[in-house]
């Protein structure tokens, strides 16, 4: 029996619907000739701190930029120590290790995938002076107890919060706990853009100057570099994708909430699902279960054409660029990285595509 390919993700159908609404900007960034930091940039910038309730907005060139210039920013010492979750993507230790900073792997909650809030004070030294908070698969961290734990250190608080646009605790959204929100808009993010993208907020206008300077070549008036920057800065394409998909953000998330209920619902319980916790808005970015079955599961669907990935394969800690940085193990982490799988759920999926999905998982034995 041939099956209709549910794909794990098809950016081209994503963005039909923002395509058609973003031709006037487009029209407009082909005929004004501005393509470096203009007007498209500024109205981005502006638009995402108040999406975010921050006060300022800085566009940068990628997600990883953004992590590398908000560390940059905070004028630290050479190896001062930047604590973060063993199982986050390899550009949160990358940006740490760029910036000339040394990453303290914190083992992750079993339950959330975040950073074991449990677990941050015993790694804490002297040279400790950043918590590295990520939001890993759009579900906010205990930014709370985080944001506690820094202020009783006096430690600068990050977020990476490249996979949980929109989400939040309380009504506070993810970016606004910190002294720097730092996000990614890679295509596949639920605010992606045409390519590569990135961000950071925060309220302080110091930070948000020298952030600012940083990204363009230690400047902010051309051919006045008043200190060693890099050369990351929002294009004003990508703005202008970004300026019109913003709008619908809160769409886009409440469709995968949608679809994310239904594999909580429907979804049998052989499964581990997400964790559902009382005041915590989980936009989906990703839609992970675990199961020790994982790699047959994954052909298993094949079969059916039914098409997923794995966020993510091989942990940060044993990546061939990191060799001898960490010689200890994180057994949490491994667990994870060796059962979780990602399942389709993106603004192009239809109910029709989850049950697909559901009902395939649930006949798997």
């Amino acid at each position: 029996m041939k099956f209709k390919k549910v794909f794990f993700e098809n950016l081209a159908l994503s963005n039909i619907f923002f395509i058609e609404k973003f031709k006037k900007n487009y029209s407009t960034f082909i005929k004004n000739g501005k393509y470096i930091l203009s007007d498209f940039v500024e109205k981005f910038e502006n638009d995402f701190a108040n999406y975010n309730q921050s006060k300022f907005c800085v566009g940068v060139g990628n997600g990883l930029d953004a992590l590398t210039i908000a560390l940059n920013s905070l004028d630290l010492d050479k190896n001062s120590e930047v604590i973060v979750a063993a199982n986050s993507y390899v550009a949160c230790i990358m940006s740490i290790i760029n910036a000339n900073l040394k990453p303290v792997l914190v083992e992750p909650n079993i339950n959330t995938y975040n950073i074991d809030t449990s677990l941050i004070e015993q790694k804490i030294t002297k040279k400790t002076k950043v918590i590295m908070a990520v939001n890993l698969y759009g579900k906010p961290c205990d930014l709370i107890s985080i944001n506690e734990i820094c202020k009783k250190y006096n430690l600068y608080l990050v977020e990476d919060c490249a996979q949980s646009h929109g989400a939040s605790i309380n009504g506070k959204i993810t970016g606004s706990f910190g002294d720097l929100g730092c996000f990614s808009f890679y295509p596949t993010k639920n605010l992606g853009s045409l390519g590569d993208a990135g961000a950071i907020i925060c309220n302080n206008k110091i930070l948000f100057s020298k952030i600012r300077k940083i990204r363009n070549y230690g400047s902010e008036k051309r051919y006045k570099n008043e200190i060693l920057g890099v050369n990351s800065r929002l294009d004003e394409f990508q703005a202008a994708f970004l300026i019109t998909k913003l709008k619908y953000l809160d769409k886009i998330n409440d469709h995968k909430i949608k679809l994310a209920n239904i594999y909580n619902k429907y979804l049998k319980d052989d499964y581990i699902k997400p964790l559902q916790q009382k005041g915590i808005k989980d936009v989906y970015y990703i839609y992970n279960i675990r199961h020790t079955k994982r790699d047959k599961i994954i052909k298993f669907l094949l079969e059916k054409n039914i098409f997923t990935d794995i966020h993510y394969p091989l942990p940060s800690y044993k990546q061939k660029c990191f060799k001898k940085k960490f010689n200890y193990k994180f057994p949490i982490s491994d667990i994870i990285h060796k059962t979780t799988l990602s399942l389709p759920i993106s603004f192009s999926h239809t109910e029709k595509d989850i049950w697909r999905v559901i009902e395939s998982l649930n006949n798997f034995k």
